[in-house]
């Protein structure tokens, strides 16, 4: 359904999410000396603020309109903070409003419209090279290794609400990000293509099973853009996709967009044995990587059909949608059943 800010030109858009991330500052204390910078707009906005009356930068994201609840956006927080405080992995935290709340909502009458606003600690790193990640990916598996036995002991919540990236939450008519028949260039001969290709995933992954020890809270988004790397650690960040899914659906976001890279095989061999170095992980899950990698890739096609306003939907383009052909003929060729 289409809204009045989907109404907006992209300038009017850039400008009315700047407009609710400036009356959202001071519920945290930010004074009108302060510099909002965007970093990032994709499904939420995300502005660095500079504060010359705070000791360190803040990061405020602006969430988008419809995606999440109160509650989801709560458990989000909740997770972040067990994740540092239980299992040693460094998130971003939320930061307290004046008032002691960690989520505010803003609301544009004009737009009849309502939006979370959420404020995190700033936490320095910066994104894994293109070049060389054999290490980053080995580095990840383990952290990846130590985020999913955290989430099979955590005490989730009573407000616990989430997404959920079972096979119809990805690639389902009606999933998460829309349906993947909505994507660019598609004709009915790709259809039935991806059709059959699809249907070959959801039959594998029918065996493969959802039981607690693969199926379970995940990040849902590991991919570089959301890592930041220093001499002697990776930080998470970026949980917005987070919810129940397969925990090998994590290795599969990592190597999202990298899905035709020469060196995929080693990249992902690099991830799982950083992961075994901190949990079991059978052959037979190895062996099933390939289909999840697959299961992403039909998600991200759904979601550049669904999201055509954003840059980096625009910057995916048609080639995606050609490559995940491509990509797809290479699957059914080697998974028969």
């Amino acid at each position: 359904m289409s809204t009045a800010f989907d109404r907006l030109d992209e300038q009017a858009r850039i400008r009315h999410l700047a407009d609710v991330a400036a009356r959202a500052a001071p519920r945290w204390g930010v004074s009108p000396a302060a510099s909002l910078r965007l970093l990032n707009i994709s499904e939420n906005a995300t502005y660095r603020i500079d504060d010359p009356a705070a000791p360190a930068p803040l990061i405020l994201r602006v969430h988008r309109t419809g995606y999440h609840s109160y509650d989801a956006v709560r458990t989000e927080l909740a997770w972040m903070k067990a994740l540092q405080a239980e299992a040693g992995v460094e998130t971003p935290q939320a930061v307290p409003a004046l008032d002691g709340e960690l989520i505010h909502r803003i609301a544009t009458p004009a737009l009849d419209e309502e939006r979370f606003v959420v404020m995190f600690a700033f936490i320095e790193g910066h994104e894994p090279a293109q070049d060389s990640l054999i290490e980053p990916f080995e580095r990840l598996g383990a952290i990846a290794a130590r985020m999913h036995a955290h989430a099979r002991r955590w005490q989730r919540p009573e407000y616990f609400e989430r997404l959920v990236w079972d096979f119809e939450g990805a690639v389902g008519p009606r999933g998460n990000w829309g349906d993947w028949r909505n994507g660019l260039g598609l004709d009915a001969e790709r259809i039935d293509l991806l059709e059959r290709f699809v249907d070959r995933i959801g039959a594998r992954l029918a065996r493969f099973g959802m039981d607690d020890a693969r199926f379970g809270l995940i990040h849902a988004d590991l991919r570089l853009a959301n890592l930041l790397v220093t001499d002697d650690d990776t930080r998470v960040i970026d949980f917005d996709d987070a919810g129940l899914g397969w925990y090998l659906y994590d290795v599969a976001t990592a190597v999202s967009f990298m899905e035709e890279r020469e060196d995929l095989d080693d990249l992902l061999r690099a991830w799982v044995a950083g992961y075994r170095r901190v949990a079991p992980l059978s052959a037979e899950e190895e062996a099933e990587i390939p289909t999840f990698c697959m299961l992403r890739r039909m998600a991200i096609l759904a979601w550049i059909g669904s999201h055509g306003e954003t840059d980096l939907a625009r910057e995916l383009g048609l080639p995606y949608t050609e490559g995940t052909l491509r990509l797809a003929e290479r699957y059914l060729s080697r998974f028969r059943r």
